[in-house]
């Protein structure tokens, strides 16, 4: 029995003095641990500074109701009264119950009493006020901050904002950008309670986190949303599967508008973004690659665009394939540009069979030179796979120089094509589509995105001169006149494609189509380029009947409310070309008006009344009128030129009733200039 006394309490003594640190150390990792404080992610925004996705504080609030600092005079005093508050602004439990879980925790020794989970920054900042909380980690009060993710616009450009969590693929800009938003996460020591409970506890090592920058997009919301509005009404009046819409810049790639929208199943009147096709999808483009066709037989071979070629009824054979027009042209003989205008598909493929029939590589590496084969390198991952086939390729036929060159057997993405005729626009310089403008860290800039450009010059100065005539005209001539706007030019393309389900083609009436359109307005001065694809449409096929109206409705909402794309009045050499007619006014008030504008004025402080001497074109020269002179002796005088105020104080001071129709200045007198009149006559002026 000793010698076990003996070696229990030597035992004891080794654990407690020798290996006493060992164990306390031991302890502690179960009761503390070290855990990540998350870090506020940085905010989204538009183009104006508008938020697109931010993220918003909410707060888990507990109690340690058996802090040092709180005497039980202090708890006796405030419980009531932080009861009846909290019953006041969460409105989950009664008064009374909240006494009752404040006297148990007390009296059980409790050190965190969890009151409330999902609580806002606002309510916290009120719950500060509170008897007891009023004095902070002192009056027991615990906050453990957690941050929620928030989109203010909801689905605007949902997509393309995307989403970034642990363990899933990075979508949009959240995940590209994720390591420049996230920030850098702190720590703080938790300790380990009764009921596996974990409580953060004050220490000096915690670290703080750091906060993410933000990310300025090139999206303006206020054109992102009319850009989805018209996708989701053509998508609904159509009955489509899904469509796309992408806006870009003409000078610098950058995008200011991308909506894709996709049907819900069992619900044919509500779209949601699920899936960004304009980056992702790639397909056959149909009539839209025509221009690539155009351009790669006019830049090598320098044609005329009223070149004849003879297209017959409308169908051609290719080996045993047969290929048609999608309506029978009207002429049996068509120029280049007509075919282009009316997107006939024979005529196309009979002009590049013409000069690239000897040598299809010649056509391939043209439309290769083009860059519509290769990825955009794009800051929003999923860019989808394109295809511009070789002659090399296994898969090559002798059709296939012909379909290639109305759009089939190559595949691209719609932001390819709009990167495509985006070049065009901007005079043959390809720049690359942009999503960013510049990354800020407390409002200061970290890093700007400037245009970055494809290629310089994808193809002659008079290629692209030709280019835009064959756009225009089919705007003007061909199978985008529908499009009918009058206040700016447009150049563009229609495109209709069927679409390839495994591997084949449905027999007519069974088949599923693409319809587009892409171009830039105005015209006359590219600013903005734009495409519409819509997939599936059930109530109609052709993109000039389909895809034209939401091309529509977003330039002409997007030219309406654009200052860029009106001439500023100031660039113009000569600001007022043409002096009025006729200014009639008291000398003074005019010398003043000519003077504020800086225009060449004969000086002269009189109050008589005065009219523009046109004889004189160096300066405005100003010739006195005695109006009071001629009132005087009965005569009136010509008051052509002259304000309603001005007439009317004439005119009533010397006894006539003034009877004054319309607005402006007065152009005509009922009592014409030089005709004798009586006091209480009425004259009628007519005011323009």
């Amino acid at each position: 029995m000793c010698f076990f006394a003996i070696s229990i309490i030597y035992r004891i003594c080794i654990i407690q003095f020798v290996e006493g640190n060992y164990w306390l150390e031991k302890a502690k990792a179960y009761t503390t641990k070290i855990e990540d404080m998350e870090a506020v992610r940085g905010n989204i925004f538009d183009a104006n500074g508008s938020l697109l996705a931010t993220s918003l504080p909410f707060y888990e609030i507990a109690m340690d109701i058996n802090a040092p600092s709180i005497t039980d005079n202090s708890f006796n005093n405030n419980r009531d009264s932080l009861a009846y508050l909290l019953n006041n602004l969460f409105q989950d439990k009664s008064t009374k119950e909240y006494i009752n879980i404040l006297i148990k925790s007390r009296n059980k020794k409790e050190r965190y009493v969890l009151l409330k989970r999902n609580v806002s920054f606002k309510e916290l900042q009120i719950l500060k006020t509170f008897p007891l909380f009023r004095k902070g980690k002192l009056g027991g009060l615990i906050t453990i901050q957690n941050n929620r993710r928030e989109l203010p616009f909801q689905n605007l450009a949902s997509r393309t904002i995307g989403k970034s969590r642990p363990g899933l693929k990075p979508i949009g800009l959240e995940g590209a950008f994720d390591s420049v938003l996230m920030g850098v996460s702190g720590t703080r020591l938790m300790q380990k309670i009764a009921g596996n409970v974990w409580r953060p506890i004050n220490n000096e090592n915690e670290v703080e986190p750091k906060d993410g920058s933000d990310l300025y997009t090139t999206i303006d919301i206020n054109i992102q949303d009319v850009a989805e509005h018209a996708l989701k009404k053509a998508l609904i009046k159509n009955k489509a599967a899904f469509g796309c819409v992408v806006l870009m810049e003409v000078k610098t790639g950058a995008i200011k508008a991308i909506a894709n929208l996709t049907k819900v199943k069992g619900d044919s009147s509500k779209y949601i973004e699920d899936y960004n096709y304009a980056i992702g999808h790639s397909s056959e483009p149909g009539s839209t690659f025509k221009l690539a066709s155009f351009l790669s037989v006019i830049d090598n071979n320098e044609i005329n665009l009223q070149d004849k070629i003879y297209v017959g009824n409308g169908e051609c054979m290719y080996f045993n394939k047969k290929m048609k027009d999608s309506h029978p042209p009207k002429k049996l003989v068509m120029s280049v540009q007509e075919i282009f205008e009316n997107s006939s598909n024979v005529g196309t493929s009979k002009l590049v069979m013409k000069y690239f029939s000897n040598k299809q590589s010649d056509f391939t590496n043209k439309l290769r030179s083009f860059h519509l084969h290769e990825k955009l390198n794009l800051a929003i991952p999923g860019e989808g796979v394109s295809k511009i086939k070789q002659v090399k390729d296994n898969d090559w036929y002798g059709t296939s120089l012909p379909w290639i060159s109305i759009g089939y057997e190559s595949n691209v993405t719609p932001l390819q094509t709009l990167t495509f005729y985006n070049a065009i626009a901007n005079d043959g310089r390809m720049v690359k589509p942009r999503f960013i403008s510049e990354i800020k860290r407390n409002g200061i800039t970290v890093k700007k995105f400037n245009t970055e450009v494809i290629d310089e010059k994808i193809v002659k100065a008079s290629t692209i001169l030709k280019a835009k005539q064959l756009l225009e005209g089919v705007v003007k001539n061909g199978s985008g006149r529908g499009i009918n706007i009058n206040a700016f030019k447009v150049g563009g393309k229609t495109g209709t494609a069927q679409i390839l389900k495994n591997g084949k083609y449905k027999a007519d009436g069974l088949s599923s189509y693409q319809a587009s359109f892409v171009g830039y307005f105005p015209a006359d001065k590219p600013l903005y380029s734009c495409i519409v694809v819509i997939y599936e449409p059930s109530t109609g096929v052709y993109g000039g009947i389909v895809a034209a109206p939401v091309f529509k409705e977003i330039a002409e909402k997007v030219y309406s409310s654009s200052f860029n794309c009106l001439e500023p009045i100031n660039n113009k050499k000569q600001i007022i070309s043409k002096y009025p007619y006729f200014i009639t006014s008291i000398s003074n008030e005019l010398t003043h008006v000519a003077n504020l504008f800086s225009l060449p004025v004969q000086t002269s402080e009189s109050i008589k009344y005065v009219r523009q001497n046109l004889n004189d074109s160096i300066k405005i020269n100003f010739n006195e009128l005695n109006f009071d002179t001629q009132l005087k002796k009965g005569v009136m005088p010509n008051l052509q030129g002259l304000s309603a105020k001005d007439a009317l104080f004439l005119l009533e001071n010397n006894g006539l009733t003034v009877k004054i129709l319309g607005f402006g200045s007065v152009k005509k007198q009922s009592i014409e200039a030089g005709q004798r009149f009586n006091k209480g006559y009425t004259i009628t002026l007519t005011l323009i």
